[in-house]
This record gives C-alpha cells, sequence and structure tokens, in this order.
C-alpha cells in the first residue's frame, strides 16, 4: 500500500487554513504513538543542549516535530529539511501565517547529498531513514552536521515486525519504504561506524502500541484506501477506538519492552 496519496489528501484539507494545520498537528501527535515517544525524548535531552541550540529537523515531512518544538523550547533556532517541494511549501507557507518563520527555516533539501553548512546540536529523525536506501551516507552527513556533545534522535520501524512485517514473504504495509525495519544491532553498528560514540537504542511499538497502531493508523488508512468516502465514516470510527488507543499508548510510552515494532535510537558525540 502507497502512503503518500493518502498523506497529500489530508495535507490538503488541513492546509486550507492555519487553525486547520494546527489542528491536524494536534490530531497527529495524539494518534501516532512514535510522536509519544519522540515527544518524550526530546523533553528528557532538552535540558542538556544549549538554550539557544541550533536544531535540524531531518525529513520535516507535515512539519509537526518543528512545530512543536519551536512552542516547546522558543529559544531554539530549527531548520526543517524536506525533499518534496510541496511539503517544503506549504510550511514555509504556514510558518510564515503563524510568525514562526525567524524561528523556523524550511528548507528544499535530499538528505543523501545536503549539507546545511553548520553544526546542530540536536538532529531529528522521524519516519525517514526507512524510506532512504543510501543510510550510511546520511548518517555520515549527520554526523558532519552534529555539534560537540550534540544529540542525534531517529524514530524508525524495527525489524520485528515493523511496517507491519512478520514473516518472509510478507509484503510491507507502507509501499514508500525501501527496508522493512531496522535491527537493534545493525542501526547501531552503522551510527558508531558513522562516528557517534554514545548509543542508546529502545524498542517502541511493544504489544500495547502495536495494537494501538492497527487501531489508530492501520485500520483507517486501509479504509482511506478503499474509498474516499471513508472520510464520513472516521470521525464515529475514531470516537469509538479512542478511548482504546489512549490507553494502549500511555502503556507502551511508561512501559520497557523486549521487542517491538518500533526503534527510538538517542546517539551523541561526547568527546
Amino acid at each position: 500500500m502507497h502512503y503518500d496519496p493518502i498523506k497529500e489528501l489530508l495535507g490538503r484539507q488541513f492546509n486550507r487554513h492555519p487553525l486547520l494545520r494546527k489542528l491536524f498537528y494536534h490530531l497527529l501527535n495524539i494518534l501516532l504513538l512514535r510522536s509519544w515517544h519522540v515527544r518524550k525524548a526530546l523533553r528528557r535531552i532538552g535540558s542538556s543542549i544549549p538554550r539557544e541550540a541550533e536544531v535540524l529537523d531531518a525529513g520535516m515531512g507535515f512539519g509537526q516535530y518543528s512545530w512543536w518544538m519551536a512552542r516547546a523550547f522558543p529559544q531554539w533556532k530549527i531548520t526543517a529539511a524536506d525533499l518534496k517541494r510541496e511539503q517544503v511549501t506549504d510550511c514555509n507557507t504556514f510558518f510564515r501565517r503563524t510568525g514562526m518563520a525567524d524561528r523556523v527555516h524550511v528548507v528544499e533539501a535530499d538528505l543523501v547529498t545536503w549539507s546545511s553548512g553548520q553544526l546542530h546540536d540536536l538532529i531529528l529523525c522521524v519516519d525517514v531513514m526507512e524510506h532512504i536506501a543510501e543510510d550510511r551516507t546520511v548518517f555520515s552527513n549527520f554526523r558532519r552536521m552534529t555539534a560537540k556533545n550534540g544529540y542525534l534522535v531517529i524514530s524508525t520501524p524495527s525489524d520485528m515486525g515493523g511496517s507491519d512485517v512478520h514473516s518472509e514473504g510478507d509484503a510491507s504495509f507502507i509501499g514508500e519504504h525501501v527496508r522493512d525495519g531496522y535491527g537493534m544491532t545493525e542501526i547501531t553498528e552503522k551510527l558508531h561506524t558513522a562516528g557517534y560514540n554514545d548509543i542508546t537504542a529502545l524498542y517502541t511499538y511493544g504489544l500495547p502500541g502495536s495494537i494501538a497502531w492497527q487501531l489508530s493508523m492501520k485500520y483507517p488508512v486501509m479504509m482511506l484506501s478503499a474509498s474516499k468516502l471513508f472520510f464520513i465514516i472516521l470521525p464515529f470510527y475514531y470516537l469509538a477506538v479512542m478511548p482504546f488507543v489512549l490507553a494502549l499508548n500511555f502503556s507502551d510510552l511508561h512501559g520497557t519492552h523486549e521487542k517491538g515494532t518500533g526503534l527510538l535510537v538517542i546517539a551523541r558525540i561526547n568527546r
């Protein structure tokens, strides 16, 4: 299944007014468990980086993480980069209309070949690396753009059921993925090779999170892919399942998982 057409459709609907886009961001923060884990990690390390930190949102997509960081950490200077020109245009328009353009600079960039030309205290990369075949090149680029004592935070599917691939022969739920997920040892080795020397990797989307993902993302996307008429049914569907999704997300966020379909990786250069 290709997810980009669904994302583009949703983006057009919520891009009509800044208030709608803010609502969209709020919904994403509630629905996407990865957002819960990423924001928890950013709050934890936020006090460990300079107050006026230089931050790179690498592959910002809709821009919801740049928006959240700009509000949660008003002194941060954020560069948001994405390959898709439409996303860059939409985000630039939104941040300009909301008075954030002086704190969030959005650029069109291919992470395989691009360099920001500066050092960043934090690089955030959410749901990006599973789309890029040349991952070692990107990790090396990130290393060159990371300041001493700076952080790289990555959220990506794992090889333990990420992309809804659970056995040999399963097809990825997201057709745009070039890999089904990372092994914890694999991504740690690649980051060490790139030059990061302090790496922590944790499983996310354990059993509670995997069930929540199916209820909040997989089934709705499947319905919308079948027919756009499901847009009418979708609000009622979410009203029914949201109490369960929120409880499951909370359990996943505060639990420790021996395995999971997602990975949260925090890498640092501390020497």
